[in-house]
């Protein structure tokens, strides 16, 4: 895999350039169609730049960064989609428009392909197995616009960029125009991609992949049947025909370890740890690390802390409807009074309204490296802890988030009063997290936010330490970004099944993710975990999807093909909940994102066909 991986680095900064010049003559010291597309290494190398391109911040570089939008996650600045949080965006805003830009430009790259494979001397097969991948690619792209802004202008291999660029000014295609265009790629794909690829070329697009993707298409159409036939190949369900066409796919599991069976998923396998290329995966973001090798995705810059290597920005947050959202470790619903806090010792117990009760429970006092005063006063049964020294507090309040949750809790976030292994002067060191209203320093040992934060944060994706010597830099983080993996296609199959009015097959999947981690099962006995309605599945359904693909950046199109997306607009609040830093604005404009207003003003077939309230 990590020489597929150097190709993909070579292919990003070889790319042939889709700007507006003449193909049709060959200066010499430059590349062109006409001299490059000779063998099938340039083949290759090309297909390598359709690939390179996810990884642009502006296409999927900060796919996580979705969850800001979507309830599971709380952003700052531009780079937590800030400006579209909080309603203020608008046509002209650049988050919008370089998404835009950027999928067009890997549709750019997967029509070059598509235009100038057949120059190279190779066979036909591989002919048409380089022409399904960029068709695989295209339609990725075209899938996600499609999303986020609804019917868009079609542009296939017919288009020559470099000859056409000044008259690119098609009108924008139907939806269901696009869709059917999409589909059309897929089914190309599925014909002609093998169904795994050796190791050196792990990672690349297979027919599992691409019919993964028109299941999604499907469900995102509400074509619930449609999807189901195309999740049910994936799931390699017994009988199923053609099963045996693609791979197989297995959730992954470590034997008596739900914790690592989840949590090993989101490190890297090169270094002999991790598990991001195992048989869940179905189509990911190739990421590369080590001296010379820097070639990943900034999910360290965007998603960690001061206290991460390189002294990150924490720009993406957990949101703390989202860190309270996840069950005890028997399934119930969490409550504050679960545990044994000591509310009598307050004159009220309104832990919503009480700021005094709030402080009390989370706020230690720190003197430089150690904790001067735990939290005093509100734990039945455990003395007060003073004069420091006592790392890692144990009680009820460390028990409510590492022993008494779901198991990926822990390991999608790092929570008050637990350990996180960073970085000071990019040397590992150990961290921990005090919740105090001091600003405690990286070099002291502590978690550091910025700005009056006070968040939950992210561990899953967060590098720890330097990787042992893969990470080099904040921005290049080497662990591989799922954008399919199984889990999600069991829960989308859930989804459809139910809608489908099959609540035992929807229980089914949704028990599958839920086995894995040592949930207690729907159904399965207890009174709480009993589901009898397709309402009460529905919610289920929400649930898991939120806490299973935490960070993984679904939530917003979950919402919104849910018609859903105004649960998610009120206070972005913080751990303590005594103040909010802005209020998520949602309005019935932001379902469709808009049509760029540079796109608007360069091409007059546009004008008057922007998306409603816009």
């Amino acid at each position: 895999m990590k020489a597929y991986k150097l190709f993909l680095s070579l292919g990003a900064c070889l790319f042939l350039t889709t700007g507006c010049y003449d193909l049709d003559v060959y200066p010499e010291d430059e590349l062109s169609s006409g001299t490059f597309f000779k063998t099938e290494d340039h083949a290759r190398q090309a297909m390598m730049g359709v690939y390179s391109l996810m990884q642009n911040e502006a296409a999927f570089g900060r796919q996580y960064s979705f969850d800001c939008l979507g309830g599971v996650g709380a952003g700052r600045d531009p780079y937590g989609f800030e400006a579209i949080a909080r309603g203020t965006y608008t046509s002209s805003e650049s988050l919008v428009s370089d998404k835009f830009k950027a999928f067009y430009e890997g549709i750019s790259r997967a029509n070059i392909v598509l235009q100038n494979v057949d120059n190279c001397e190779m066979t036909d097969e591989l002919k048409t197995q380089y022409k399904a991948e960029a068709r695989f690619m295209r339609a990725l792209y075209y899938f996600y616009l499609l999303d986020l802004w609804g019917g868009v202008p079609l542009y296939d291999e017919t288009t020559v960029v470099s000859a056409d660029f000044m008259n690119m000014l098609k009108p924008r295609s139907t939806e269901d125009e696009v869709r059917e265009f999409i589909i059309k790629d897929l089914d190309a794909a599925i014909a002609s991609l093998p169904k795994e690829w050796e190791s050196a070329d792990k990672g690349r697009a297979t027919c599992g992949a691409a019919m993964a993707l028109k299941g999604k298409l499907h469900l995102y159409n509400k074509q619930y049947g449609e999807a189901l036939e195309c999740f049910k190949k994936i799931a390699g369900e017994p009988g199923e025909v053609d099963a045996e066409k693609y791979a197989t796919y297995a959730l992954y599991t470590v034997p008596g370890d739900a914790k690592a069976s989840y949590a090993d998923l989101f490190k890297p396998a090169d270094d002999g740890k991790g598990a991001d290329d195992c048989s869940e995966m179905i189509f990911t973001i190739q990421n590369l690390g080590g001296v010379g090798q820097d070639y990943g995705m900034p999910m360290g810059k965007y998603m960690g802390s001061r206290s991460t290597y390189g002294s990150c920005w924490h720009n993406v947050m957990v949101s703390t409807n989202m860190a309270d959202s996840y069950e005890t470790k028997d399934g119930q619903n969490y409550d504050y009074s679960t545990f044994q806090f000591d509310w009598n010792a307050f004159t009220g117990s309104d832990y919503t309204g009480n700021a005094q009760i709030r402080e009390s429970i989370f706020y230690c006092t720190l003197n430089k490296a150690e904790v001067e005063a735990y939290p005093t006063g509100t734990i039945q049964g455990v003395p007060a802890l003073t004069s420091g020294k006592s790392r890692p507090f144990e009680g009820p309040l460390v028990e409510m988030y590492e022993e008494e949750r779901d198991p990926r809790m822990s390991v999608s976030l790092i929570c008050p009063y637990t350990y996180y292994l960073g970085a000071v002067n990019n040397k590992p060191q150990d961290m921990y997290f005090a919740i105090t209203k001091s600003a405690p320093e990286p070099a002291d040992g502590w978690v550091k936010m910025e700005g009056g934060w006070l968040c939950y944060l992210w561990r899953k994706f967060v590098p720890e330490g330097d990787m042992n010597g893969l990470l080099n830099n904040r921005e290049d983080v080497p662990i591989n970004f799922p954008l399919i993996r199984l889990a999600d296609v069991y829960l989308m199959m859930a989804e459809c099944y139910n809608e489908l009015d099959d609540l035992d097959n929807a229980a089914k999947y949704v028990n599958k993710v839920r086995d894995r981690v040592g949930m207690p099962l729907i159904n399965g006995g207890d009174a709480w975990m009993s589901v009898t309605t397709k309402e009460e599945m529905f919610k289920r359904i929400k649930h898991e999807r939120a806490v299973e693909l935490a960070a993984e950046g679904h939530s917003f199109s979950d919402m919104r093909r849910w018609g859903l997306l105004e649960e998610v607009g009120g206070p972005v609040q913080n751990i303590m909940r005594t103040s909010s830093k802005y209020d998520r604005v949602v309005r019935e404009r932001d379902y469709l994102w808009p049509i760029p207003q540079t796109e608007m003003d360069i091409n007059p077939n546009l004008k008057g066909h922007q998306n409603p309230g816009w």
